[in-house]
């Protein structure tokens, strides 16, 4: 009944308009009932970078005990834990380690910048310096960004080569089949010496990326692979060795370089990929 219901608005053209509004409006809530319970969270410890915030504590992420269970079984880096959102701005973990990368590491003044399905705090602060082009295949989605985003296929996109000096893709790649082919296309798109920032949720515990092309079902997906709409759990050196095979040299950023930027309320066992054209 809900797949039907889900098809039949797809089809009118409703599900993405409602299904932004339905999370505009639990994000609101819950950003007013985190700033109302401010004592809870109040403190020392952690900051965030973007609304400068300081608490002990941020709010937290938990998946569903499915979705839990993939993750813990194959302990699979993705985002979700003790300290996520920012109390204040409501900005995310993995929002908040990017910002942190790109000021320490890479040059955005004046650049120009694709960023596929754009986390809003990211892209408000990237639209400070450099040009920025947003993307997604579901642009309906994005009404709560302040930034005209257009529609695109990851594996067939309409831009000339070497269109952009910097590619925003954070955790994306785990959502597309044809991953080889999305990252052909980033590469294409990219400027020779720029630099893309591909991140996904990883394991380093398995040896083989898991995946089945012939799963096509959100329950599946969500036990096999720690969410419904992803389509395979990565493991990191296959990984990297994917992202190379697209003509790219990656410099990873361990935990252990990315510690400083702990004060930030990141996932601290996070690695950053750096990919180079």
């Amino acid at each position: 009944m809900k797949e039907r219901l889900k098809s039949l608005l797809k089809r009118t053209g409703l599900y993405h308009p409602l299904q932004t509004s339905y999370r505009s409006a639990l994000s609101f809530a819950l950003n007013q009932y985190y700033r109302a319970t401010y004592n809870k969270y109040r403190g020392k410890g952690f900051r965030c970078n973007f609304c400068d915030a300081s608490y002990e504590k941020f709010v937290p992420e938990y998946p569903s005990p499915a979705i839990q269970k993939a993750i813990d079984d194959n302990e699979v880096i993705a985002g979700y834990g003790e300290n996520v959102y920012c109390p204040n701005c409501m900005s995310k973990n993995r929002e908040r380690l990017i910002k942190a990368v790109i000021q320490t590491w890479l040059q955005i003044a004046g650049k120009s910048i694709l960023h596929f399905s754009p986390e809003r705090h990211l892209c408000d602060f990237l639209k400070e310096t450099a040009s920025v082009t947003t993307v997604d295949i579901a642009p309906g989605f994005y009404t709560n960004i302040d930034h005209f985003i257009t529609y695109a296929d990851a594996t067939q996109l309409h831009f000339a080569n070497e269109s952009f000096d910097l590619l925003m893709a954070n955790h994306i790649l785990e959502h597309i089949p044809e991953d080889g082919k999305a990252l052909k296309e980033m590469y294409r798109v990219l400027k020779g010496g720029g630099v893309a920032v591909l991140q996904v949720p990883y394991s380093e515990k398995i040896l083989q990326t898991i995946e089945d092309p012939y799963i096509n079902d959100p329950a599946q997906q969500a036990a096999l692979y720690g969410q419904k709409d992803h389509v395979r759990i990565y493991a990191r050196n296959d990984y990297i060795r994917r992202v190379e095979s697209a003509g790219f040299r990656v410099h990873l950023l361990t935990p252990d370089t990315l510690s400083p930027f702990n004060i930030y309320a990141i996932q601290e066992k996070e690695s950053v990929f750096l990919c180079y054209k």
